[in-house]
């Protein structure tokens, strides 16, 4: 029975909307009228390719990942327990409180229903459920192991979300120190310098050259800072309009997994990504050369995601994948060591995970040794500029001192 979304009044003109089970849209009109609503809407629950009703599956039916992980996981538990798939999502749909999300349910509980696998079903909505998923799931039921890879996609997706959360909470107090210290810098520097300043000017005293200088920038920023702030603000968006043509974007992110500065925190990110997705897809049973192109499929970098399908096409003729990884050059030593190890050994889905957990826990490392370099750094430069604009202007209230003296 075919799942349908709709939009109707109650009897006092306020809106409703949910999800409901119907051999037809006029079924469900009826089904309305007589449960004492007006229906303005009725469409089938389904977002294949981004179409079909949105207004109670969200914004083009997408999931987050939280929501996710919690599908997953109650599903996992449900099927674990020996219940069908079809009541195990009816199940799902009724512990919800979500419109969206026990829209989702009932629409995917109805292509099961209608002999669909869960994989097909949940292709209905590939904006919630990503390729990575889906492959994931389809591998499961055909190995009969449903339960466990799902158990499995709900601790990678969880795992995610709290490495997500690790490195925003992270990133916060930074961005918020660098935003509130360059606010104070240029009030100081247009408002309190040029006032204070103005006192000694008045009165004949010849400045410091530090003092001088300082009166320079204060007056470059107060005529020209807005011009400035504008000139940013164009620039960065004609940058994001330019990445918009592949070439250019493939340059791009091609130099940064060459910048010092920054390369080695992109290509470390990219790399534990693309080897705790290629963890969950072989342990789940997805052949190894489709498992490649779906785990680069999910890299943010455009240039290295291009350089994995060139890895994934070696391995298909016949290729060794830790070869293949080397030839790509972005892959940590370690990392195809482990990963040699594994081929050579019969135990990749093993070791492969092994790489995963390590290149995450060294990630994360890495970056809150960097949080706690910047902080400390960030005061010092903070501090450097404060003492120079006070400097600027003590000096000529020393010189009025000696000069009085």
């Amino acid at each position: 029975m075919p799942a349908f979304s709709y939009k109707a009044l109650d009897t006092r003109g306020k809106q409703k909307q949910g999800v409901v089970e119907a051999d037809s849209a006029r079924a469900v009109r009826q089904q309305l009228r007589e449960r004492g609503l007006t229906p303005l809407a009725v469409d089938t629950a389904s977002d294949k390719n981004g179409k079909g009703t949105a207004s109670p599956l969200g914004s083009k039916g997408s999931l987050s990942v939280p929501d996710l992980a919690l599908v997953t996981r109650q599903i996992s538990t449900l099927i674990q327990s020996g219940i069908p798939i079809e009541r195990a999502l009816a199940a799902t749909a009724e512990q919800s409180d979500k419109p969206r999300v026990k829209g989702m349910m009932i629409a995917i509980r109805s292509k099961v229903m209608e002999g669909y696998s869960l994989a097909e079903s949940l292709g209905e909505f590939p904006k919630a459920f990503p390729r990575l998923y889906r492959s994931t799931v389809a591998a499961g039921e055909h190995a009969g192991h449903l339960d466990l890879v799902l158990n499995r996609l709900a601790d990678y997706t969880e795992s995610r979300q709290a490495a997500r959360q690790k490195i925003q909470l992270a990133a916060i107090y930074p961005v918020i120190l660098t935003v509130v210290a360059l606010a104070i810098v240029v009030f100081l520097l247009t408002y309190v310098v040029p006032d204070i300043i103005e006192v000694f000017v008045k009165q004949g005293h010849e400045l410091p050259v530090l003092t001088r200088g300082m009166l320079s920038v204060s007056d470059f920023l107060a005529s020209y800072g807005i011009y400035i702030a504008l000139l940013a603000i164009v620039a960065g968006v004609v940058f994001k309009l330019s990445l918009r043509k592949e070439s250019n974007r493939l340059r791009f992110h091609r130099s940064i997994l060459h910048l010092p500065a920054v390369s080695g925190m992109t290509r470390g990110v990219n790399t534990a990504r693309y080897a705790s997705t290629l963890s969950i897809l072989t342990t789940s049973g997805v052949p190894l050369v489709e498992a490649m192109k779906i785990a680069g499929e999910v890299l943010s970098n455009d240039y290295l995601r291009l350089r994995l399908r060139e890895a994934a096409q070696a391995v298909s003729e016949g290729g060794s994948l830790h070869k293949s990884l080397e030839n790509t050059g972005y892959f940590p030593p370690m990392m195809l060591h482990m990963i040699a190890s594994g081929e050579s050994s019969g135990e990749l889905d093993s070791m492969l995970e092994r790489t995963a957990n390590m290149q995450e826990n060294t990630l994360q490392a890495k970056i809150q040794a960097l949080v706690g370099l910047f902080e400390p750094l960030m005061l010092l430069v903070m501090g450097g500029v404060v003492l120079i604009i006070v400097l600027a202007i003590m000096l000529p209230i020393l010189n009025m001192s000696n000069l009085v003296g």
